[in-house]
Order: C-alpha cells, then sequence, then structure tokens
C-alpha cells in the first residue's frame, strides 16, 4: 500500500496489495489524483472495503460471470468448460447490472426472454442451471449474500403443453435389417459395437486396438473422444465419470469376427501400430460420415431413424428383455449409479412390473 506520482503528468494515484475472497493475491491501482492527499482519502476508503469486504459491491454481472468462468477452468472437462461458455450469449442483457442491485424482477424478465427462444423445456432448464451456479459461486466467493434469498424465489422452466422427446430404440428384428444394409465392414463393426455393448459414440471412437483382447474378448473403455472443440479435429478425454472406466466381454460372434476380420486388415497397412484407432486407423471415423451411413441404412431397410446415441438406448432394451438386472445394465453401460438407469429405463420395466403383481395376485 502506498502512493505514487506520476513524473510525467504530475498526477497521484495509490496501489494496494491484497487477496480476495479465494484467498488469491490481487493489486488495485488507482485512477490519478490532482492532489496527494485525495490520493491517501480513497487508498484508505478501499483498504476499509477490503476489510469489510464490500469492496464486492460494485461488481457487476458481467465481471462476475468471467471471475465464474476462470474459476471453473480448471475444475471441470474442457467439454463442460466449453459448453458452460456457450451460454454467454444468453446473459448478456444481465451485464451492466451491479450484483447488489440485482432482485427478482431481473430474473423474471430475463426469463421471459429465453421463454421467447426455441429451445426446448430441458434446454432452457441446463441455461437456468448455469445462471444459478454462477450465483452460487458469488454467494460463496464474492460475498454476495443478497443472491441468497432471490435464488429462493428463482424457478426453473416448465411447459405442461410439452411433449417429452420420445426415447427411440431398436428391437433385435430391426437392427438385423439394419444391419444387412451396411457393406463396409468398418461401419458395420461400428454400429454392431453400439448396438451389443452399448458405448457411447465417442467412448466407441476413442477405442484403439491395444483395448481390444481377442484371447479373452474382453474390451476396455478408459477414454473418450470429442469432435465438439472448436479448432480441433478432435480430442482425447478421460471417460464421461469415473463408472464409465470399465470392461466389457464380447460374446457375440458376427462383433468379434468382424473385429478380426478388421485387425488383421489392418496390420497389414504401412506403420501400423496397436494404437491405432479401431474405428478410423490414424484418424477416428469422421462422425458426420457415420451418421450419414446410419441414415443411408435406416432408408434402404426401412426401419425407423434413430439417433447415434439411439443405439445404446436399443442395447439397454435388449438387455432388459434378455432378463438383466437393473443393477447389470448400470454397470454395463456404465452409470454413475442406478438411480441414473432406472430413471432413464423404467418405462421398459413394465411388463417386468406387471409380471411381478400377476405373481401376487393369488397369495
Amino acid at each position: 500500500m502506498a502512493i505514487y506520482q506520476d513524473k510525467k503528468t504530475k498526477k497521484w494515484y495509490y496501489r494496494v496489495y491484497y487477496k480476495d475472497l479465494q484467498g488469491n493475491n490481487k493489486q488495485k491501482w488507482s485512477k490519478n489524483f490532482n492532489l496527494k492527499k485525495e490520493a491517501q482519502v480513497a487508498e484508505m476508503e478501499f483498504i476499509n472495503k477490503i476489510k469489510n469486504n464490500d469492496y464486492s459491491s460494485s461488481i457487476t454481472f458481467k465481471e462476475l460471470w468471467l471471475n465464474f468462468l476462470d474459476f471453473k477452468k480448471d475444475k471441470v472437462k474442457i467439454t463442460s468448460y466449453e459448453s458452460i461458455k456457450k451460454k454467454e450469449t444468453y446473459f448478456t442483457t444481465l451485464y451492466n447490472i451491479k450484483m447488489v442491485d440485482y432482485n427478482i424482477s431481473h430474473f423474471n424478465q430475463w426469463k421471459e426472454e429465453i421463454i421467447k427462444k426455441n429451445f426446448s423445456t430441458t434446454y432452457k432448464n441446463n441455461i437456468y442451471k448455469t445462471l444459478r451456479a454462477v450465483f452460487n459461486y458469488g454467494i460463496k466467493y464474492k460475498n454476495l449474500l443478497s443472491l441468497t434469498s432471490i435464488l429462493d424465489k428463482m424457478t426453473n422452466f416448465t411447459d405442461p403443453n410439452e411433449l417429452k422427446k420420445e426415447m427411440l430404440f431398436f428391437t433385435y428384428e430391426e437392427f438385423k435389417k439394419f444391419i444387412e444394409q451396411e457393406k463396409d465392414l468398418t461401419y458395420k463393426a461400428f454400429f454392431e459395437l453400439l448396438y451389443f455393448c452399448g458405448l457411447r459414440q465417442g467412448e466407441a471412437l476413442a477405442l484403439t486396438w491395444n483395448d481390444i483382447n481377442f484371447d479373452t474378448g474382453e474390451l476396455t473403455i478408459n477414454k473418450n473422444l470429442t469432435t465438439k472443440l472448436k479448432g480441433l479435429r478432435y480430442k482425447i478425454l478421460s471417460p464421461k465419470t469415473k463408472s464409465s472406466y470399465r470392461t466389457l466381454i464380447i460374446k457375440n460372434d458376427n462383433l468379434i469376427n468382424d473385429l478380426k476380420t478388421m485387425y488383421e486388415q489392418a496390420t497389414k497397412m504401412y506403420d501400423f501400430t496397436r494404437n491405432w484407432f479401431t474405428f478410423g486407423n490414424v484418424n477416428p471415423l469422421s462422425t458426420t460420415t457415420i451418421q450419414n451411413h446410419k441414415n443411408k441404412n435406416c432408408k434402404l431397410a426401412e426401419v425407423k431413424q434413430i439417433r447415434i446415441h439411439d443405439f445404446r438406448h436399443s442395447c439397454a432394451s435388449l438387455l432388459i428383455n434378455k432378463g438383466a438386472s437393473i443393477t447389470l445394465i448400470a454397470k454395463y453401460l456404465g452409470h454413475g449409479d442406478i438411480a441414473t438407469t432406472l430413471n432413464t429405463y423404467s418405462h421398459m420395466y413394465k411388463n417386468e412390473l406387471e409380471t411381478i403383481a400377476d405373481s401376487l395376485k393369488n397369495l
């Protein structure tokens, strides 16, 4: 803490070193003052604000948002960080509001703006969830305690008239019709893997030959691939959750034989290593090309168009129909807990629940 004079302008200013509420070292350079005494008074006022934690009283939403992004950057996966950052455009109308002045009216006005957008209720609530995370950060790390009561009054988005997006899946008969149309061995094995093993697309694309043990039939899922980062063709990341790390046994003869044939073909190529991608060799398959193959096969097979992620739902349906318990399905799909599996696929257990009820009928 000291007062300085600019030798050129002869103006006075102060510089204060301090720690913010997170314990980070900060420094404050003041504006220029005509008199030394003015700079001294301003310096003492700022020091008192720091002591009373009042220096955050002038923080705007934009400043809070930028601080929040800095805080999140090294605490979440890069894909999650980019997803958060992309939502910035939905908060610009709040930028100039001082957080100490923020009230429920500001929130309601913001909510009306989001309601007008042609987004699903799920995505609107995803944006809302980010806003709440920003405010909780402000309360915890910026001493913005006034936001606590406002958070209690804020509500999420609801639309009773919105139809829930239908979960689509292939029955085994539909999948057989679909896969018969695929003439390229690599894409055939890719869709077989999604259907019989329930992998996420990124998990399948991240596989290398090192992850497949043909002697034991073991398939190891230990990474994920994303193509959603700006400026990068793809990036290999850790799996979505800790539970996503898993090892499956491939028992389907068609799938294991197709993978073996692909492997034999790959080993004959120049500079082959087991670090090559299972689906794509030196570089992974293009997600756009995968989509095109899927669309074409559905059309030729005259089966419904499903999303790539619906192959995962198709696998769950297949396992349920084969009598697999919810616990085993959760482990097979790499869910973090059984609740996730139940919430996603409970409707598929309707027949099983009726069977149980029937078994109790005559007791």
